[in-house]
């Protein structure tokens, strides 16, 4: 009898949860949301076969071999050509620039080289810094050349390299170069937006919105008020992960630190203005948590911090464009590793102010100081 009691008490518990959990829309959604967007995301968006690199070249000889290597090099689909160059020295400033990761270089002497049936013909100028790029532009080192360049070129003795690669940033292929200057922006993009996310939500389960509706504080005084203190905060944070990397993996800053700091400081103030408006739609600090997870999830997948950019389809591509954690990764990488000035990679800081205004404004325009 008394076995049966408990069992009828723990039935009672678990259907009083099921119906919680029922009217709980959003930890509902997410029950079924997280799967889903895990299972797309790593089995759409991520690949690890890296095709269609952004590349540039400077073709030096300007011939039509010169241009049918070129065709050959894209045909192979692991190149996609964007921009066309005079010099190597313009190769190395768009690599700098993170604006392209391969760099074609054809000397001038290259219908010599042919014919004498010289090895390598061109350079590949590689942005090293991710080594599953540089593994995919290796692989094209070998590209076969084709019977119409002539016999003595296609009969070639020696090693088969037909281009010569030139790592650039990472040559020792350090997975540290890579991990750490992206890890800022991860570390930032979890941690401020849960602060704020929770930061409106806690006002109202401790009863403090009633004193602030009773204040001339503004909606948007109060935004920018709840955003000042953790922008300090993650500056904080991007100094102790740089001070880390530097004494404990030697990862060198070879730009200049101001300019990291003020990309840091748009990439802290964009995640904090998600964070505001995570909290104007969430009523509890758990369902806080719960939509802060939700974006963090997609950011890190998509970002470029741990599977290469070019390697995911264009849809894929798309909706990275909207998380600042993308931009951010591109910035501090180009800053850390490459010596790019904030200014070269000024296109990755704008979509940082758009995606700030955005949010902030519908982060104010969503909070009433009303208790309903």
């Amino acid at each position: 009898m008394r076995g049966a009691r408990s069992f009828a008490r723990v039935v009672a518990i678990a259907r009083k949860e099921i119906r919680q959990l029922l009217r709980d829309h959003l930890t509902f959604g997410m029950i079924a949301g997280i799967p889903l967007i895990q299972l797309t995301l790593f089995g759409y968006a991520i690949n690890q076969d890296v095709r269609h690199l952004r590349a540039a070249v400077a073709d030096g000889a300007g011939t039509q071999a010169a241009r049918w290597l070129v065709a050959d090099a894209g045909a192979s689909q692991v190149i996609d050509v964007v921009e066309r160059v005079a010099t190597p020295t313009e190769l190395e400033a768009l690599l700098r620039a993170g604006r392209v990761s391969v760099g074609l270089a054809i000397p001038r002497d290259f219908e010599a080289r042919l014919r004498r049936g010289d090895r390598p013909l061109a350079q590949l100028l590689v942005d090293g810094s991710d080594p599953i790029v540089l593994g995919a532009a290796r692989g094209l080192a070998s590209l076969p050349v084709a019977r119409r360049f002539g016999p003595a070129a296609a009969a070639a003795p020696g090693p088969p390299a037909t281009f010569e690669v030139r790592a650039y940033y990472n040559p020792e292929r350090r997975s540290a170069m890579q991990i750490v200057p992206g890890l800022i922006g991860v570390i930032l993009t979890m941690t401020m937006v849960l602060f704020t996310a929770i930061a409106i939500v806690r006002e109202r389960e401790r009863g403090n919105l009633e004193l602030l509706i009773t204040t001339p504080v503004r909606t948007w005084e109060l935004m920018v008020g709840k955003v000042v203190p953790y922008m300090l905060v993650g500056l904080v944070q991007v100094s102790l992960v740089l001070l880390a990397g530097w004494t404990i993996f030697d990862v060198p800053v070879r730009g200049s630190l101001v300019d990291l700091y003020l990309g840091g400081a748009c990439f802290v103030t964009a995640t904090l203005t998600m964070g505001l408006l995570v909290s104007t739609a969430a009523q509890t600090q758990f369902q806080s948590v719960q939509m802060a997870f939700f974006f963090f999830l997609p950011s890190i997948l998509l970002s470029g911090f741990m599977f290469p950019y070019d390697g995911m389809p264009r849809a894929a591509q798309y909706l990275a464009e909207i998380l600042p954690l993308t931009h951010f990764v591109r910035i501090v990488r180009g800053i850390m590793l490459r010596g790019a000035t904030l200014g070269e990679v000024s296109r990755d800081v704008w979509p940082l102010f758009v995606f700030m205004g955005v949010t902030l404004t519908l982060a104010i325009a969503r909070f009433r100081k009303r208790l309903d």
